[in-house]
């Protein structure tokens, strides 16, 4: 999965609360809580698991992309959750 350079930009800038409450809106709910990891469900299936230190913590391109891959939104779908403008 490849994101725009725009949308690129604006995603490596988003704190793990950020992410956590894009998941939320779209209907993940947390399913466990494990240490510093945090796994939510989707009703569809969808699981990803978010490493979460503190919620202003940003995440490195690798580990950002790999969380988004799993999760599976489009540019669009993040627009819509306002992930991205």
């Amino acid at each position: 999965m490849s994101f725009s350079k725009n949308a690129w930009a604006q995603l490596k800038n988003k704190s793990a609360d950020d992410l956590i409450s894009a998941l939320l809106r779209d209907g993940f709910v947390l399913d466990d809580n494990v240490r510093t990891e945090r796994i939510y469900r989707h009703p569809d299936g969808r699981k990803v698991s978010i490493h979460y230190h503190s919620g202003k913590q940003t995440y490195g391109s690798n580990l950002l992309k790999a969380i988004l891959e799993h999760i599976g939104w489009s540019e669009a779908e993040m627009k819509k959750l306002k992930l991205i403008k």
